[in-house]
């Protein structure tokens, strides 16, 4: 159900309501002075009559000490001592501070509402041959949706027919467009530039990408923080606290010293409003609901008040190397060929690995294309677990794989043995192909850094904070990667071994976060202060570490922790606005230099004040 315009919601109508008959009132008293006291009757009877009942409830419910019931005190007693006009304005300011609470919340929502609404309405599906229009929420896994130059896909799913460009800019916020060809995984949101795709559903629209995202962080900001929690136990007692300090207030100075009833239970109704605790209540939630709502509309998933606190206090992160650090995807950077026919093997070579979904036959088939060779038809073609491919092309045996799986056929000397010990040594991954008992072609491969991966590492060492590589690869390729990014790396580990150093550095005083793929290195995740993933939204991601970093970029692991930094001042601001604000009118008051309306106003600028500076962590 669409949620109501501002203007339209309960709190805003009754503050509206509110206003105009006190600023009737005022207008009937300046010209009617005798009907001063009687004329606030309408504007105090119509707000003050919802804030006396939730007060009725919550004292029934257990909580005797609510806000409302500090407010209902301080306008029966205004009452009481003939300061009509008073307790109708306290009332107004009340509505104004709630009224702005629920525009603090209402701002939260939006930002994750903003996610939503790059789903379209409608879709193209096939049905029995045809291409009918039906309603996208009724999408299913396994159907096939047909998608124009233009519109926005409307489920996750991976292309079936078709190839072009995506722009995830909406989604994602990265500018280049992503280029897909049948077999791409894709996500729902993005917008289909250049040709028509046919992209079959992987899941219901219901359970798409950005529906978790949304679920995800509506289940987090009902989370509380330890901070969010410290505040609701000082309120429980504050709050009682302001009512006894008030008592005191009112009869403390008649009875000891003699002096006017009248004036010090004035004072004591103000002190009653200075004490409300409603911006100190607010103060966290407010930076917290922001907070995670605009790490949201980054890609950046927390789950929870806690997780963004214990984040904002991260002294060291750990990552992955293969699809953390580094792309996931390796691509061929050199090529030795017999005879120097690099293209008629390497035609043989993408033969044999069509049909395999390994990363390195993906990014040969990538390289032959990029060079506009055609694949060769092989026969018999089949994949070998953990060695290669294989088949038969002209009657002559064919193997594409590791060169430690073809030594143990053919010999790999000479040559191609120095070639791919030296690409090796590079911390490559090396392929041959065999035709016919015979070495053909040597294949180099590396799996590049990702593009933000130098940028993203600088960042955190700027921001304080140690970053490490922990990887089960051999010291040679882990180095390789490792190097270019001035990092400290630990190879060849065990998950055991990438447990042990976590708590390692936990013992030493470290505050922790593990970045990786949310699925690997289970010990290291789970012992870490707090676990990322890093993936493109996958379930996996979403739904096993403590925050998830969607778009799969390093320098948001930074980003991330920022964000965490800024939230968690914005609360120690907000703490210090709403206590401050407080003390200052408390002596104010006591001295004899603000009243009522001052008091209320106190504690309505303080809720002002903390929704405003909450909101601005919605900023980009």
């Amino acid at each position: 159900m669409a949620e109501l315009p501002w203007w339209r919601q309960a709190a805003v109508r009754l503050l509206f309501v509110c206003g105009v008959l006190l600023a009737a009132a005022y207008v009937v008293a300046w010209l009617v002075p005798s009907w001063a006291d009687w004329v606030m009757v309408v504007p105090l009877t119509v707000a003050g009559l919802p804030v006396l009942r939730r007060a009725g409830i919550a004292a029934i419910g257990g909580t005797p000490f609510s806000i409302e019931m500090l407010m209902s005190v301080a306008i029966i007693g205004a009452i009481a001592i003939g300061a009509w006009d008073e307790a109708a304005m306290v009332v107004f300011l009340f509505l104004v501070g709630e009224s702005l609470e629920g525009l603090a919340a209402r701002q939260a929502r939006a930002g994750i509402r903003a996610l939503t609404d790059l789903l379209p309405k409608q879709a193209w599906r096939r049905q029995d041959g045809h291409w009918v229009e039906v309603l996208a929420a009724t999408l299913r896994a396994g159907d096939v949706v047909l998608v124009r130059p233009g519109d926005r896909l409307p489920v996750d799913g991976e292309i079936v027919v078709g190839r072009g460009g995506l722009d995830e800019a909406p989604v994602t916020g990265e500018s280049m467009p992503r280029q897909v060809s049948p077999g791409d995984a894709v996500f729902a949101g993005t917008i289909n530039l250049e040709s028509v795709l046919e992209v079959r559903a992987t899941g219901d629209v219901a359970d798409n990408t950005m529906a978790r995202i949304v679920r995800l962080v509506e289940q987090a900001q009902q989370a509380k923080a330890p901070t969010a929690r410290f505040i609701d136990r000082l309120a429980r007692w504050y709050t009682p606290a302001v009512v006894a300090v008030a008592a005191l207030v009112m009869v403390g100075p008649p009875l000891l010293a003699g002096q006017d009833w009248g004036q010090w239970f004035y004072k004591g109704l103000a002190l009653l409003l200075i004490g409300c605790p409603c911006a100190l209540v607010i103060s966290t939630p407010a930076a917290i609901a922001a907070g995670l709502a605009a790490g949201a509309r980054r890609g950046l998933l927390m789950k929870g008040g806690a997780v963004l606190e214990r984040l904002a206090a991260v002294t060291r992160v750990a990552f992955d190397k293969t699809g953390t650090l580094t792309a996931g995807r390796p691509q061929v950077t050199d090529v030795l060929a017999d005879d120097g026919d690099e293209d008629r093997w390497l035609a043989v070579a993408a033969g044999v690995s069509v049909g395999s979904g390994h990363p390195v036959a993906v990014a040969i088939r990538a390289y032959a294309a990029a060079g506009a060779v055609t694949p060769l038809a092989i026969e018999d073609a089949a994949a070998l677990p953990g060695q290669g491919s294989c088949g038969r092309w002209g009657g002559a045996a064919v193997f594409l794989g590791a060169v430690a799986a073809a030594r143990q056929n053919v010999p790999v000397a000479g040559e191609w043995s120095a070639a791919a010990e030296r690409w090796a040594g590079d911390g490559k991954t090396v392929s041959v192909l065999v035709v016919a008992d015979r070495v053909v072609l040597v294949i180099a491969l590396r799996d590049g850094l990702r593009r933000d991966a130098v940028a993203g590492i600088d960042h955190l060492r700027r921001l304080g904070i140690g970053a490490e590589m922990l990887t089960g690869d051999q010291r040679v390729a882990a180095e390789a990667v490792g190097g270019p990014l001035r990092m400290r790396v630990h190879a060849a580990l065990l998950p055991a071994e990438k447990l042990a150093l976590v708590r390692g550095w936990q013992a030493e005083g470290a505050v922790v976060a593990k970045v990786g793929d949310g699925i690997n290195d289970a010990p290291a995740l789970a012992a870490a202060d707090i676990g990322i993933a890093m993936g493109g939204g996958s379930e996996i991601a979403l739904e096993t570490a403590d925050a998830a970093i969607l778009h799969g970029r390093v320098d948001d692991v930074a980003a991330m922790i920022v964000l965490a930094r800024r939230t968690m001042a914005n609360i120690r601001q907000n703490v210090a606005l709403a206590l401050g604000l407080k003390a200052l009118f408390l002596v104010t008051t006591i001295a004899g230099l603000t009243g009522l309306w001052p008091a209320v106003l106190a504690d309505t600028g303080a809720t002002v004040l903390v929704t405003l500076n909450a909101l601005r962590l919605l900023r980009k």
